[in-house]
């Protein structure tokens, strides 16, 4: 049987690229750049890379990337929207928590909760995060967002999603403070425009989940920020209003 997000992403790629919280690409790889000194020399791997954005984005800037999805309708998106852009985008079919990467990249990418958080158990997110330090060089960095569960605590998630979703419309929502997860039920058309009905669960995370996640794997100088659609930034602190966090750790 196949899980929520392989159902969700079979056949819902042009539709997502609508999703108003795929509209910010410039200014998130703009922060990307900074974090990396807008060196071109640096190898970039994009785990859970969807449509393809932010990878297609950096390789119009001259870096060379390569995206790795699970779903084959992403994939082909994206291959589609890199032949269009006129840029090189090295997309491959992989499962996030099955990577073979070692010693491999300058810098790891895994925005919008590209795999991680979307997994049916804590021990999968882990793996994803593993994966992700194993495929990184010495000195490698590491920047991703992740749903933080600072939110849920103090605000509907029903209502924030179905005032920030354009193609999704989430009916029934429960979110379980012993898991950080959320369990709900949302109605979408797909690409040829058949409506479907798919419960989801999604895994929230701590700030101190992540920091010590990272430092059990390895990673040195995390930093933890808020986090808006376009606009990643250093000087954001972390609050209660901030539906995702912005990671940024190094090996």
């Amino acid at each position: 049987m196949k899980q929520w997000y392989e159902q969700l992403f079979e056949n819902y790629a042009k539709r997502y690229d609508k999703e108003s919280f795929t509209q910010g690409t410039i200014g998130e790889v703009d922060f990307i750049e900074q974090e990396i000194n807008f060196d071109k020399s640096k190898t970039i791997l994009d785990i859970g890379c969807g449509t393809g954005r932010h990878a297609i984005e950096l390789a119009k800037r001259g870096y060379s990337v390569t995206g790795v999805d699970l779903s084959d309708a992403q994939l082909n998106r994206a291959k589609q929207k890199a032949s269009e852009a006129g840029v090189k985008v090295n997309f491959l079919k992989k499962d996030a928590r099955n990577l073979d990467y070692e010693n491999s990249f300058d810098v790891v990418i895994m925005i919008c909760e590209g795999a991680f958080s979307l997994m049916e158990t804590d021990e999968m997110n882990f793996q994803i995060l593993e994966n992700a330090k194993n495929a990184l060089k010495e000195n490698g960095k590491f920047i991703f967002t992740c749903l933080s569960a600072l939110f849920p605590l103090y605000h509907s998630v029903k209502d924030f999603l179905n005032e920030n979703l354009d193609e999704l419309v989430t009916t029934e929502l429960t979110f379980d403070l012993n898991t950080f997860r959320e369990h709900s039920t949302f109605e979408f058309v797909d690409d040829a425009g058949k409506k479907n009905t798919i419960t989801c669960s999604e895994r929230y995370f701590a700030p101190s989940e992540i920091s010590w996640y990272l430092k059990t794997l390895g990673f040195k100088n995390t930093a933890i920020f808020g986090c808006d659609i376009g606009i990643f930034s250093r000087t954001k602190e972390i609050t209660t209003d901030d539906f995702e966090m912005l990671v940024v750790a190094e090996t």
